[in-house]
């Protein structure tokens, strides 16, 4: 344990974030081809089980665009983003990592926030309080709850 809290703080102090140290991918470290983001983020399998959570109301909130039969008890599905079903047949897990960290990597002009990103936004806030933000950008989801939300939508097969 000892041992453990002194790598942790040495890698702090050489400027690489626990998140590093913890062997997940940071936001601006993601390497993307044609979209796609081969690698997991974390080296953890995502649990499906945590996804409907996720995508109702963590950070997520994919339901304000997408329909979800597999979920009909989520209220309040929009129709801005296609419907979500049959998406595992449509796309691969790479593909779909991708899509969830970043869309705009794969839809050029697409709507769809950017969940594990933290840089390279024109004008980021503090929320909604109308003031620049005070410390670093933190992603709308975590690296685990971006692998969760894929292997779930890797269960929605045609």
């Amino acid at each position: 344990m000892k041992k453990l809290m002194i790598t942790t703080v040495a890698l702090s102090a050489l400027g690489i974030g626990a998140a590093l140290a913890e062997g997940t991918v940071a936001p601006a470290d993601v390497k993307f081809e044609d979209g796609a983001v081969a690698m997991s983020l974390t080296g953890v399998p995502g649990d499906p089980a945590n996804a409907p959570d996720i995508i109702d109301k963590k950070g997520g909130n994919c339901v304000a665009c997408h329909q979800i039969s597999a979920l009909p008890n989520l209220a309040f599905p929009g129709n801005i983003g296609p419907a979500l079903d049959g998406v595992g047949s449509r796309w691969s897990e790479a593909e779909l990592r991708g899509i969830v960290s970043n869309a705009k990597m794969t839809f050029e002009g697409s709507m769809m926030p950017s969940f594990y990103k933290t840089d390279g936004f024109i004008r980021p806030g503090d929320g909604f309080t109308g003031k620049e933000p005070a410390g670093p950008l933190e992603p709308l989801l975590t690296a685990q709850q971006v692998e969760d939300v894929v292997a779930y939508l890797m269960t929605l097969k045609d």
